[in-house]
């Protein structure tokens, strides 16, 4: 049976409006493309992907970013920079994603900020720590969420120099972020104590340290402090043999990211006393806008926030807004739209410097305490980003990539 002319058209016609509603559907998709360490790192980024998811499923509900739907799709750069560009390339030319976001570790953070310059795309980078990404590598395609070693170093040294110790050890990761940390915190502890001295310095291969060289090496040394950058497994290992060994008894421990949940949950029973860290005391947090993402967290998910769940969801409400902003994707619009831009974060509202693309998120600074075998931080306070990061004209000279 054949059909008449008019039925040929009326399904051909038919055919077309398919074929173009679901051209409109894919476009309306506003694909973002996110790339970390998530094998290598799932103590991180588990609790990080699901803050961004549970802010990209917000966004949506309330319709999207200028009409259009949020999708994420994520890669892992098996903590490797090589592996992060190569993604990064896939990302663009197969998956069309609209810009770039992510990363964790410092060296794959470095890595994609000299991509992003290369191929003039956007890069929101949500954890590296070195401030490269920002400075001496900084670039117009690149802004950054998380305080960098600079600041987190900066926002402990009031508390290492109230202490009034005179003989520092410093122990370190030795890859990018642990450097810089420990540069940085000897450069603002000796503008408050010209007179301090570093009499100690270990620094081990990241993951791969063997605590009890470290410590015996420190302890011979004598110092009246420590200055510690180990994170993750690293810092388990050095807290449990610290601690059989005595290193820390009569002795002041300074110690960056340790207050973080990720770290300080496994630390469990060995949690030590009285450590000046950074952190996250989640339990603690009384603001109405922590509260709100608290309660959304925990009835989504059924477990308290991690440090990682709140730079994940700030991360997917800072590309929203950025977006919503600038009304495009463009890269142009979009680096002009983030200069000076206000987003609403778990943590208050945080900005974005036009001087470094750097964001005002803060961190809390406290002390740690074993309660009853779980490790907690008290006596914190929440120090402004804004308040440590280097003036315009120290930007404006360090940026030289840009």
């Amino acid at each position: 049976m054949t059909a008449s002319p008019i039925a040929a058209v009326r399904l051909v016609a038919a055919g077309l409006a398919f074929a173009f509603a679901g051209a409109a559907g894919a476009q309306d998709t506003l694909k973002i493309g996110e790339i970390n360490s998530y094998k290598a790192l799932p103590q991180n980024l588990v609790p990080y992907r699901q803050g961004w998811l549970l802010a990209q499923e917000e966004i949506n509900a309330a319709g999207g970013i200028n009409g259009r739907k949020m999708e994420t799709i994520f890669r892992d750069d098996n903590a490797n920079p090589g592996d992060a560009v190569r993604v990064a390339e896939e990302l663009i030319t197969r998956e069309k994603v609209e810009l770039i976001s992510g990363v964790t570790l410092s060296h794959v953070g470095v890595a994609l900020t000299d991509f992003a310059r290369q191929r003039k795309v956007f890069f929101m980078a949500s954890g590296p720590l070195s401030d490269k990404v920002v400075w001496d590598n900084g670039n117009r395609y690149t802004y950054r969420l998380r305080s960098g070693t600079y600041a987190l170093a900066a926002s402990v040294v009031p508390e290492a120099a109230k202490l009034k110790k005179k003989r520092w050890a410093v122990i370190y990761p030795n890859y990018e972020y642990g450097q810089a940390a420990v540069a940085a915190f000897k450069e603002n502890l000796k503008k408050l104590q010209p007179d301090v001295e570093f009499v100690a310095e270990q620094s081990p291969p990241l993951g791969k340290v063997d605590a009890g060289a470290v410590v015996q090496a420190i302890a011979d040394a004598k110092p009246d402090a420590i200055f510690n950058v180990l994170f993750g497994s690293d810092l388990t290992k050095l807290a449990r043999e610290g601690k059989t060994r005595g290193l820390f008894e009569g002795r002041e421990v300074v110690s960056l990211l340790t207050g973080e949940p990720e770290y300080l949950d496994p630390l469990k029973d060995e949690t030590p006393n009285g450590w000046i860290v950074t952190g996250y005391p989640w339990y603690g947090i009384q603001t109405p806008e922590h509260k709100a993402f608290f309660l959304a967290y925990h009835g989504k998910y059924k477990d308290y926030p991690r440090l990682g769940s709140v730079v994940g969801y700030t991360m997917i409400k800072s590309v929203a807004a950025g977006i919503e902003k600038a009304k495009s994707t463009e890269t142009p619009k979009l680096i002009a739209a983030f200069k000076g831009l206000q987003v609403d974060s778990p943590f208050g509202k945080i900005s974005y410097r036009a001087e470094d693309h750097q964001s005002t998120m803060g961190a809390f600074v406290g002390k740690t305490k074993n309660d009853n075998g779980k490790g907690v931080m008290v006596d914190y306070t929440y120090f402004d980003g804004a308040k440590f990061q280097p003036s315009a004209a120290d930007v404006k000279k360090s940026r030289a990539a840009d």
